[in-house]
């Protein structure tokens, strides 16, 4: 059955199986990993170019289901389910496009094709997740994953536009 009817006043379970009300931290900060799991989802269901969709799309795939394990670890399930490899992980993959980008030289407004505006909801929603996380005391090595998560969607929306031969928008102080 979907329905438990835990959940009509308020409250819901952590993984410990100790009740709290869902305003509390922890709930705001794997929900708001949550929400950032369907955007990345969202995000995958709009790249076109071969490909980026190929290696692009299976980087995608790891993320979500890390985030998953993120939630876990937020719900303070036990195990470990954030480790070091992860963050290295990710900062292999934002060398790589590094790699591949010419050098920013402005700051680059959150504008442009879809796909590239969905890789900054991502951005924005991973910033929003690690102060949500700090507020729970979340691991260090849960923040640091989260932190390199969003500088890989910022990475990811440069390749985008570099790949698709779009222009970057870049900030231009307005008067």
């Amino acid at each position: 059955m979907i329905y438990t009817k835990t959940g009509d006043k308020g409250e819901t379970s952590l993984a410990s199986g100790q009740r709290v009300s869902k305003t509390d931290v922890r709930i705001e900060a794997y929900g708001t990993v949550d929400e950032l799991n369907s955007w990345v989802g969202a995000l995958q269901s709009v790249i076109t170019n071969d490909e980026l969709r190929v290696e692009n799309g299976k980087q995608l795939a790891v993320i979500q289901n890390k985030l998953f394990n993120l939630g876990a670890a937020l719900s303070e399930a036990p195990g470990e389910w954030i480790t070091e490899t992860d963050v290295h992980t990710v900062e292999k993959w934002i060398d790589e496009i590094q790699a591949v980008v010419p050098p920013q030289r402005a700051f680059i407004l959150p504008a442009g094709s879809e796909p590239v505006v969905r890789c900054h909801i991502c951005r924005t929603i991973c910033r929003r997740a690690e102060r949500r996380m700090i507020e729970a005391k979340a691991s260090e090595i849960a923040l640091r994953y989260i932190n390199r998560l969003s500088d890989y969607f910022f990475v990811l929306s440069r390749l985008i536009c570099y790949q698709n031969g779009e222009s970057e928008s870049a900030w231009e102080k307005v008067q």
